[in-house]
């Protein structure tokens, strides 16, 4: 399926990325709700958490140790981090490919929302 993260994959449409290996591609969120805000998208298009099949197994440990590596990179692992995944319409899914917002940068509310 075409969607905005696969055209920033396929580099047709530019991001700030600050990670990339041969599973995700990482890179700052255009509306960021946080001092850093970065989504976490993997290479093999998924529709979101719940779409995900027991094949996807090695994928999604591949997605949270990338939301790990990106927590690291962007110096907010020691004060901590907020890693989110929305799902569908009433869950604030806006793209319809699974997604990690990797937030920090600051003490988070909750609830969230």
């Amino acid at each position: 399926m075409e969607t905005i993260f696969s055209k920033i994959m396929a580099r047709e449409i530019p991001a700030d990325i600050v990670y990339e290996d041969e599973h995700v591609l990482a890179f700052k969120d255009i509306a960021p709700q946080a001092p850093v805000h970065v989504l976490v998208i993997p290479k093999k298009y998924i529709h979101n958490v719940l779409t995900l099949e027991e094949s996807d197994t090695e994928l999604a440990g591949q997605i949270l140790l990338a939301c790990s590596k990106v927590a690291q990179l962007m110096g907010i692992e020691e004060g901590g981090a907020r890693i989110v995944f929305n799902c569908g319409t009433d869950g604030g899914q806006a793209v319809p490919h699974l997604h990690a917002h990797v937030l920090g940068g600051r003490k988070l509310g909750w609830p969230p929302g």
